[in-house]
């Protein structure tokens, strides 16, 4: 794991999705038993994406996030854990506070609760779930944090909210370091300005636009001054989807785009290099771009 704590940080994302081009075994599976235990000593943190069913085919292999994750857990112990992102509707807020509580116990403080507003209203159907329009969504996402923090610090919490209500929802064992919260959003009217006033990581998506995504951390500063909290009370976390670099221009190309995303405050990237065949496709990566950004 990082060692530098003023160095940026490098999580790896594994696909929990099978599909044709994995031979329909879960990409995560494979990972879990052919690459990550060789990488995870490299990296800082392993995160698992929370949907119900893939892309493609409703019918391929598509693994559940907090069971997945849970054992990803237990096969690496020195990693940090999180969500990319669950949809808060998916679970009533109690119960989300609980089961993060019981991670964060079992995993030894090693959890962060990454967690969004939602947004594919196909799934949430299909579960039988609601799926209110945004300004709704994020309300009850601002309130499942206030539960899932009284939850983790009070004995015999109470709330009573627009949305939901718990009348002493006990979670013992209180866990000694409460998990971080990290709230994924882009949008810039409520998801940002929610971000910057309730998450410890803020996590986007690159898109491939400098421009936008200065224009989104204008709007997560310009509200953390508002409201008196200091820029290191968060981590900025930026998600990028791109395969592992093939020879040393690519490793040169993915070196400058992280440097740059550097100099624009980035500490945390979250790396989804879809589906390698081997942990040596990483090495390269690894000792030509994740540990001279580190130095």
């Amino acid at each position: 794991m990082n060692d530098h704590p003023s160095s940026p940080k490098f999580g790896w994302l594994s696909p929990v999705i099978g599909n044709k081009w994995s031979d329909f075994q879960p990409i995560v599976q494979y990972q879990c038993e052919h690459i990550l235990p060789a990488v995870t000593p490299e990296f800082d943190s392993l995160w698992i994406a929370d949907h119900f069913y893939g892309f493609d085919q409703k019918t391929d292999p598509f693994l559940e996030a907090w069971t997945t994750l849970t054992w990803c857990a237990a096969k690496f112990p020195d990693i940090d854990l999180c969500h990319h992102v669950l949809g808060a509707g998916y679970r009533p807020p109690a119960l989300t506070a609980k089961m993060a509580s019981t991670l964060q116990f079992l995993s030894g403080n090693r959890f962060i609760l990454g967690i969004g507003a939602g947004w594919r209203e196909d799934e949430y159907l299909a579960y039988g779930y609601d799926f209110p329009r945004p300004n709704i969504r994020f309300r009850q996402l601002e309130e499942t944090i206030k539960i899932c923090r009284l939850m983790w610090s009070e004995e015999e919490p109470s709330f009573d909210g627009e949305f939901f209500r718990i009348d002493g929802a006990s979670a013992p064992p209180l866990p000694s370091v409460p998990p971080p919260i990290c709230i994924g959003a882009s949008g810039e009217k409520i998801g940002l300005p929610l971000a910057a006033r309730h998450a410890d990581i803020w996590n986007t998506v690159w898109r491939g636009s400098t421009e936008s995504l200065i224009q989104k951390q204008n709007v997560v500063l310009t509200e953390l001054d508002r409201l008196g909290r200091s820029r290191s009370d968060i981590e900025f976390s930026l998600t990028i989807e791109r395969a592992l670099p093939n020879d040393g221009a690519e490793c040169a190309q993915f070196f400058e785009l992280l440097s740059e995303l550097i100099e624009l405050q980035v500490n945390h990237f979250v790396l989804d290099f879809g589906n390698p065949q081997s942990a040596g496709e990483a090495d390269r990566f690894i000792a030509d771009v994740m540990t001279p950004l580190r130095s």
